[in-house]
């Protein structure tokens, strides 16, 4: 099948839409993507890009890959974010449109915020005829009332009639979670046209052996083939990885390091990057959280496994926010995906994932208390006892999150849509 994908992030943006290109590629799909000039999360230009020189065509995981004009995210704040999706859904829509014309049979839309992506996707939709498929991964406008706190009427009001206007422009709208279905419904989306597609983890996140990733710590001759990571303390590490931002709600993992502090053997160690960054340094220089806190900073993502391998526990944080509740974090699957027992200070389906499965312990969100205790109980458990939980992990993502049953799904909606000739 001739695929386009419409996405506001891509490679060298870490996102999970990167894989699914570099896939249906290679299941013999030809795949052209448009999308922006990359920027995230540091609200920069990556290393190659620019404003000025694109460039504006790329051939990336086997894909063509079609970049329009656009305003960096900046320092983030309110007014810059919302020209940097306005301006992609307007550059995207013209300039990306008329580049990316011809015939395809199908139109996956990647949405984990904003919604705006929706806009050039219907245009088209309509110059091309093709079907669309819309990921749903964050819901609008709950995602900006969460994100900003931002309740207005006046601004939600537009928010919301643009979310309808382009889920009636979409042939399938897919959600990453089934408590998606509610809402999704209530802005006018059809039992008929909702379809439940949660993510998976990429192929490079799997069960690494420990003593061979252990090799691997800067301290020893490493294994050949695997990567030299940064030391990690000794004693029971619990790992959180990924994007660290507002939504991760770093203040309660600092809060829950505090009540900690005197338990020298347990280190909170970050491996990732984001707008709160800074503000997390100063946080742990101004508590004295030094000795048990550590930030190892952006690592690349065929390197995780291995640290992942390397740690006791692996942690995922959520703000207490009603449409979070509904979320399934993205990285539950990678940590599910690598065998190891997971720590989710969460509420909603992320939780119950982990509860289910019997993969790890989930508490509250924005509880200092529960998680300081979740991570002291998870410290006590002897390692063999963690290895089980770990297992179930594995178990778990087997069977519900799968990258290829994921992909081999995907194509069996395209197909359905699929118009004759």
């Amino acid at each position: 099948m001739n695929l386009l994908v419409v996405t506001q992030y891509f490679h060298p943006e870490n996102f999970r839409i990167n894989d699914l290109v570099e896939g249906m590629v290679a299941r013999g799909h030809e795949v052209t993507v448009l999308t922006g000039l990359p920027n995230y999360p540091a609200g920069r230009w990556h290393d190659g890009y620019g404003a000025l020189r694109g460039p504006w065509r790329e051939r990336l995981f086997g894909a063509s890959v079609i970049r329009v004009p656009m305003v960096s995210r900046g320092d983030s704040a309110g007014w810059r974010l919302m020209l940097n999706y306005l301006s992609f859904a307007f550059t995207a829509s013209t300039i990306g449109a008329l580049r990316a014309r011809g015939r395809y049979d199908a139109i996956f839309v990647f949405e984990p915020s904003p919604v705006t992506v929706g806009i050039p996707a219907a245009v088209c939709r309509a110059m091309t005829g093709a079907p669309v498929l819309f990921w749903v991964l964050d819901l609008w406008p709950e995602s900006v009332v969460a994100a900003s706190g931002l309740r207005a009427r006046w601004a939600l009001g537009p928010a919301e009639a643009l979310t309808r206007w382009i889920y009636r422009r979409c042939d399938r709208v897919l959600a990453q979670s089934r408590a998606f279905f509610g809402p999704l419904e209530r802005q006018g989306v059809g039992a008929g046209q909702l379809r439940y597609f949660p993510s998976w983890a990429e192929s490079v996140y799997r069960p690494v052996d420990r003593e061979a990733a252990a090799r691997g710590n800067g301290a020893s001759p490493p294994t050949p083939g695997l990567p030299v990571l940064p030391v990690l303390p000794e004693g029971f590490n619990v790992l959180f990885a990924g994007n660290i931002g507002v939504a991760q709600d770093f203040p309660t993992i600092l809060a829950a390091a505090e009540r900690l502090r005197d338990r020298l053997d347990i280190h909170w160690v970050v491996a990732g990057d984001g707008r709160m960054r800074a503000w997390v340094q100063d946080e742990i220089e101004r508590r004295g959280l030094g000795r048990t806190v550590h930030l190892l900073g952006p690592l690349p993502m065929q390197d995780m496994p291995n640290l992942f391998a390397r740690v006791d526990a692996l942690l995922v944080t959520l703000r207490d926010e009603p449409i979070f509740a509904l979320t399934i974090p993205g990285k539950i699957q990678s940590y599910l995906a690598c065998g190891r027992p997971v720590i989710a200070a969460l509420n909603g389906e992320g939780a119950e994932v982990v509860r289910r499965a019997q993969a790890g312990i989930a508490c509250s969100a924005e509880d200092p208390d529960a998680l300081a205790a979740a991570v002291a109980q998870m410290a006590a458990l002897l390692p063999a006892e963690r290895d089980a939980i770990g297992a179930r992990a594995r178990v778990c993502y087997l069977a519900e999150f799968d990258r290829e049953q994921a992909f081999r799904q995907l194509e069996r909606w395209m197909a359905e849509l699929r118009k004759p000739g």
